[in-house]
């Protein structure tokens, strides 16, 4: 938790950063991925498979 010292006030880097990117970001990054990677199969396969 933030203290204050005389004037400044006195954050962790975690607190100055406002969030910690935790597991859920990296579920989204994957998940988009995989989406993104499905999508452009399913168009290659429909427009350019010969």
């Amino acid at each position: 938790m933030a203290t204050k010292q005389e004037r400044p006030i006195v954050e962790t880097t975690t607190e100055a950063r406002g969030a910690e990117a935790g597991p859920s970001v990296l579920a989204l990054l994957m998940v988009s991925l995989g989406l993104a990677v499905l999508i452009l199969g399913v168009v290659w396969f429909v427009f350019f498979r010969t």
